[in-house]
């Protein structure tokens, strides 16, 4: 896939895979099975809006410095919207999910996802 020869998206995916495994074992091993599943799912969400995003950028047109800022702020949009979606799906299906594991998962992995600005696409 094209999409995933981007340096800083294989990174962050990476990491953003790491810190899923963690705390889905920290809460499964502290909280019990459930919470483990609550983090993992906190954690794909992330990297679901995240895939959104990737797969808006990658596929915008951006010709000028306006372009690259409407390509920028749409493939925003479309990840706080796939957040908002998996977020009502998640906390609407599973009803025994932990919310400590759930929205702590969800919290790193977005955090993570910020940090691609700080890796180098040495292209």
């Amino acid at each position: 896939m094209v999409l995933l020869q981007s340096k800083p998206i294989r990174m962050v995916f990476r990491w953003q895979v790491y810190a899923t495994a963690a705390i889905t074992l920290v809460a499964g091993s502290l909280w019990g099975i459930n919470a483990g599943i609550s983090a993992l799912l906190g954690g794909l969400v992330s990297m679901g809006a995240g895939a959104v995003f990737a797969i808006v950028v990658h596929t915008g047109k951006a010709g000028s410095a306006a372009g690259v800022l409407r390509v920028a702020l749409r493939a925003e949009a479309a990840k706080i919207i796939a957040i908002v979606l998996l977020l009502w799906l998640v906390l609407t299906t599973y009803k025994e999910v932990v919310a400590l594991g759930f929205l702590g998962a969800f919290a790193v992995t977005i955090l993570i996802f910020s940090a691609a600005i700080a890796v180098r696409d040495d292209k």
